[in-house]
């Protein structure tokens, strides 16, 4: 896929073909989609012998299903609420001790190594993979979702929706999981070490990670001077994930699925995967209408999430708008000495008798001076913009979204946090656009490349030395700590967090209250003056990632606003 875009648009019309009877795209959904049933079933049994057989039934239900699945933008949604279902019914069908009997020491593979040997990983990575070892089951299972969402192949609506529970509880059951995480990496690096009481603790015990040991093991290690001294800076989890591929289907791994008493074999890496009479004959009838099954095998609910595909291409800064009005190319705003964007060059909206809105787009601009006082802000007509997130919604993760309705001003902070982790930024999106936005202010006292202190250079306002640094898009618009739009319509904002940590706050805000922003300069102890882009016109920018398209993944949208 050149695109993300294109290969969203792809899955979409597989998924639909395939409910049509398609055979050939039914294989390439199954082949497709069976590395990520995988890697959520390998870690959550850490690579049990039963990991075959759940794989094989979670494929099995799927397809039996999958003409009742209404939403091909859900499939993936869809698809691992079933792997976890599955995952719970094999827990609920076999006892702890059933388990440890079933299978001898060395039989089954275990993915903690085999993700180490596939990946090739070492240092800090080889240790957060070895050290989900030593989780209890239900740990690992959610760490085989939450492993998933660091490396951007899940969100953490899905993750979520997989588990049944809302966000909230999602982010205070995955936080316990770190933390237990952590601990487990200590015992891993303890046990490579060279601590002489720890050889003795460990003498009776027979190498298989378990609660109790782990238990014994942490204990030591905080009360151990040698084992609990670091002798390296420990990365986060997170950080060390973010990434990090899906461990690869193993060579000659097959599906076996047996319907109606006749069984067939899907094996990975081949397009010709054979299926059932039974299901074949189900699929050759067009869904519908949705059905209970599908409820039942989405957990009760159907969520609308993001397609799968590829991380979002970083495409080259195009000044202009994609829209149909071909309007010449001209370069980004640039500050001018009042601190306002130098105005497009392009005939004013009398002159060519049509309406400019669209034609001037955000790029890359210089910083004003911080003792430039910005130019003067037009005051548009507001009557209030409500929020589905309300006042002051937080967006923290991926997938985070609130639709803004109305007609007024809207002030989005941004909350960067290279702390956890760093490296590049998947910009936040405007989607499904009816009316007008346009990009009218900036200001916080701050830009987001603005040094943290006039004696350190070197750090910038995204991070320093020490906590790392956020990497743009090429060609994106520098932010700064409050941007400000203009809404005359609807519109949804999305993050699209897919490396570096940040965060956005919304607020519907007033003119008032963006004026004294972007005029509070160093006199009144901000850090420099803000920055007004509106011209009162339709020529005032718009924000880039913007379209009026409503994508299945916002992060699908270019870089070039399409208004």
């Amino acid at each position: 896929m050149s695109t993300y875009a294109e290969a969203g648009r792809h899955w979409r019309a597989t998924i639909a073909d395939a409910q049509a009877g398609d055979r050939r795209a039914l294989d390439e959904l199954v082949a497709g989609w069976l590395p990520l049933v995988y890697n959520i079933v390998g870690r959550a049994l850490n690579g049990h012998a039963d990991v075959d057989d759940v794989v094989q039934e979670t494929m099995l239900r799927a397809v039996d299903n999958l003409g009742s699945l209404r939403d091909p933008d859900s499939f993936r949604s869809w698809l691992v609420a079933i792997a976890v279902r599955q995952i719970r019914d094999r827990a609920r069908r076999r006892t702890p001790q059933r388990l440890a009997e079933s299978v001898p020491s060395g039989e089954a593979a275990d993915f903690a190594e085999l993700t180490v040997l596939r990946l090739q990983l070492e240092g800090q990575r080889r240790e957060v993979a070895e050290a989900a070892r030593w989780l209890d089951d239900e740990d690992r299972h959610l760490l085989s979702l939450w492993w998933l969402e660091v490396a951007g192949e899940l969100t953490r609506r899905e993750l979520a929706a997989a588990v049944g529970i809302s966000r909230q509880h999602a982010a205070v059951r995955v936080q316990r999981v770190k933390e237990r995480l952590e601990v487990s990496r200590g015992i891993v690096r303890a046990l490579d070490g060279a601590c002489s009481d720890l050889r003795g603790l460990t003498a009776r015990w027979n190498g298989r990670p378990d609660s109790v040991w782990r238990k014994r093991l942490a204990r030591h290690i905080r009360g151990c001077g040698y084992c609990g001294d670091a002798r390296e800076s420990v990365v986060p989890a997170e950080r060390l994930l973010v990434g990090i591929a899906l461990v690869p289907v193993p060579a000659g791994f097959t599906i076996s699925l047996a319907l109606g008493g006749k069984t067939a074999a899907a094996a990975t890496g081949t397009a010709s995967v054979g299926w059932s009479a039974k299901v074949l004959t189900a699929l050759t009838k067009p869904a519908v209408a949705v059905t209970a099954g599908a409820t039942l095998a989405a957990g009760g609910a159907y969520v609308v999430v993001q397609t799968p595909d590829d991380p979002p291409a970083r495409a080259a800064v195009v000044p202009t708008t994609a829209s149909v009005a071909a309007a010449p190319s001209s370069p980004g705003p640039s500050p001018s000495r009042s601190g306002a964007p130098s105005p497009s060059p392009s005939a004013s909206a009398s002159e060519r008798g049509t309406d400019r809105y669209g034609s001037v787009v955000d790029a890359v601009d210089r910083a004003p001076d911080p003792d430039t006082p910005p130019a003067a802000l037009p005051e548009r007509p507001a009557s209030g913009v409500t929020s589905t997130g309300g006042a002051h919604a937080t967006m923290n993760h991926r997938g985070d979204g609130v639709t803004l309705s109305g007609r007024g001003y809207v002030l989005v902070r941004w909350q960067i946090s290279p702390q956890y982790r760093s490296g590049a930024l998947a910009m936040p999106s405007w989607t499904g656009l009816k009316g007008k936005l346009f990009h009218v202010a900036s200001g916080g006292g701050r830009r987001m490349d603005d040094p943290v202190s006039a004696t350190d250079t070197t750090a910038t306002g995204m991070g320093s030395a020490a906590t790392g640094y956020i990497v743009l898009p090429s060609g994106t618009q520098q932010m700064w700590q409050n941007e400000y739009f203009y809404l005359a319509g609807s519109v949804t904002l999305t993050v699209n967090e897919r490396g570096a940590d940040y965060g956005l706050n919304v607020f519907p805000t007033t003119f008032d209250a963006v004026e004294k922003d972007v005029t509070s300069g160093p006199g009144q102890g901000a850090g420099r003056y803000g920055l007004v882009r509106d011209t009162g016109e339709d020529d005032t920018p718009v924000p880039q990632y913007v379209t009026r398209e409503t994508p299945a993944d916002p992060a699908t949208v270019p870089q070039a606003s399409r208004v």
